[in-house]
């Protein structure tokens, strides 16, 4: 096959797949729109399923750290009550009977009672084996704050030393008749409790509740998950998770999300038991509790591939000729409007009706675009016009200056005739603004321009506002002569004038004029002209003002150079 067959079929290939493509596009706008609400509505239902099964068990997690944080103010008032009934007691050698009797039998959270020297060794205990044994508490860092601060201390997750089981500490300062009868009251805290409570947040699929310490060990679970107590809990990279997000809040408890090491998507609930260290940590595995709404997800999106299926086929059997040939009709029509063809016109026969308004509203879009880009056209002009023209003066503004300069030096080029500059400066303008105003000054600067536009048509020059309170005076094919006396005019017209200026020396608005001329042979820009009359305007004003100077080229050792006359 030749190289041209190939490229034919390339384009009819690349044409069939445009039009599919628009097919495509027309079948997801008509049938897509309905399945993507189900779709969503799906979607919403999973998302409020698991948001309602994470605030319930969050809510869960919250109450079982408030019902723990009750308990330790239990043991807290316990231990001051110990206290004081072994610190009175004491004084007729009944203290530790006393206290032994005085532990309540419905507190099933506190396991002993011991009341340790300041030594650290158990003096009296309810558990009997503590005294018979030694148990000495005096390296435990609780027990030393206990008896450093008098208050209330409540240690970290630990294992009992005596039952190797986890437990929490609490302690509290009992003091004696002298400072070496002070004694530091133990509570060694039943965690038994702590699993009874979190049996709520068991038995749910999908779900695990656990109690760690710092570190990472469970120290309780619900009933169904018991195997996991004294372990490290599987995902410890989440207790890091946690301790991000609770250094960005000042709560004890939040909720976050992340993805396990066996990829699932997880969130999280979280709740801290104040003083301790500890975290209450249910976890919810999203896709074991979405699995039902997922498969109906599933289900939804292969419906929609088939509706979509099933109307694309029915598109490119029905469509393209009532729908992609007009639309490439009324595409051309557009494109060579685009290229300035307004002569164009659809065949009304060769359209559908409903093709038929839009070609005429493109029409007469086509007409009036054609007048506006008249319009435009006239309006440009009349920018570019404006933008050359000073609004105060009325005269040239520095680009109308400039561009006239241009055009005056290359035809003096051609003709090697001179052109000659002349640079107008109000003297002491500055206190004239300061002394009668800036709305008298603009005044000043207006009735000048009028001045200067009446010397331009007079000598057959340009004159434009330079900037500020500097004119310029353009004269083409006149010499250095010439402009001096045309200088002269300017400098005794606008002293003729006799506005008052009570600050200057002459006591009325004067001019300082600087003079330039050369032909463009001699010099090798515009600007070197423009900089040659700001040198003679600058000596004028050195001289006292209100005169005329001339600035005269020479030529030295084969280099151009200037002198202000």
């Amino acid at each position: 096959m030749s190289r041209i067959g190939i490229n034919r079929n390339k384009a009819r290939l690349g044409e069939l797949l445009g039009i599919r493509a628009r097919l495509v596009l027309l079948a997801l706008v008509v049938v897509g729109p309905l399945m993507a609400e189900r779709i969503r509505s799906l979607e919403v239902n999973r998302s409020r399923q698991i948001a309602a099964a994470a605030e319930d068990f969050a809510g869960l997690a919250r109450h079982s750290a408030s019902a723990q944080s009750e308990v330790f103010a239990s043991v807290e008032a316990v231990l001051k009550s110990s206290a004081y009934i072994y610190t009175t007691a004491a004084q007729v050698n009944r203290s530790c009977a006393i206290m032994r009797a005085s532990l309540r039998g419905d507190m099933p959270w506190i396991r002993s009672l011991t009341v340790a020297g300041k030594d650290g060794t158990a003096q009296c205990s309810t558990w009997s084996d503590a005294v018979e044994h030694g148990l000495n508490f005096a390296d435990r860092s609780y027990f030393q704050e206990a008896l450093a601060t008098g208050e209330f201390v409540v240690s970290d997750y630990l294992f009992s030393r005596m039952t190797n089981q986890p437990t929490v500490m609490a302690a509290y300062l009992a003091p004696g008749i002298n400072a070496s009868d002070d004694a530091v009251v133990l509570a060694a805290v039943n965690l038994g409790w702590m699993s009874k409570i979190m049996n709520n947040l068991g038995g749910r699929p999908g779900v695990s509740a656990v109690l760690v310490d710092r570190t990472g060990m469970v120290l309780s679970a619900p009933s169904d998950q018991a195997a996991e107590i004294g372990k490290p809990m599987p995902d410890l990279a989440l207790l890091k998770l946690i301790a991000t997000q609770r250094l960005n809040s000042v709560r004890q408890s939040g909720s976050l999300s992340f993805t396990a090491e066996d990829g699932a998507q997880r969130s999280v609930s979280f709740a801290a038991l104040a003083g301790t260290g500890a975290e209450l940590i249910v976890s919810i595995d999203e896709t074991v509790m979405s699995a039902t709404a997922n498969h109906e997800i599933r289900t939804a999106y292969l419906q929609l591939g088939l509706v979509c299926l099933f109307v694309l086929l029915g598109a490119l059997v029905a469509a393209e000729r009532l729908i992609i040939k007009p639309i490439q009709m009324l595409q051309s029509m557009a494109q060579r409007y685009g290229h300035g063809d307004w002569s164009v016109r659809a065949t009304r026969n060769r359209l559908p009706a409903e093709f038929v308004p839009l070609a005429r509203a493109l029409y007469r879009m086509a007409t009036k675009l054609r007048g506006r880009e008249r319009e435009l056209r006239a309006s440009n002009q009349q920018l570019t016009v404006l933008a050359s023209i000073d609004m105060l003066s009325g005269l040239a503004n520095r680009r109308g200056f400039q561009n006239r300069l241009d055009f005056e030096w290359l035809k003096a080029e051609q003709s090697g005739d001179a052109v000659a500059l002349l640079m107008i400066d109000v003297d002491h303008f500055k206190l004239f603004n300061d002394t009668y105003g800036h709305p008298e000054g603009d005044a000043c600067l207006a009735r000048i321009g009028e001045a200067l536009a009446a010397l331009a048509n007079e000598t057959s020059g340009f004159a434009g506002r330079y900037g500020g309170e500097e004119f310029c005076l353009l004269l083409p094919g006149s010499d250095a002569a010439r402009a001096m006396r045309v200088g002269e005019k300017v400098r005794i017209a606008i002293s003729g004038m006799s506005i008052p200026h009570m600050t200057s020396a002459h006591r009325q608005v004067t001019v300082s004029v600087g003079v330039a001329s050369a032909a463009p042979a001699a010099l090798q820009r515009p600007m070197d002209l423009v900089e040659a009359a700001d040198a003679a305007l600058y000596a004028a004003k050195h001289r006292g003002r209100n005169a005329v100077v001339e600035h005269g080229f020479i030529r030295a050792y084969g280099t151009l150079t200037s002198l202000a006359g």
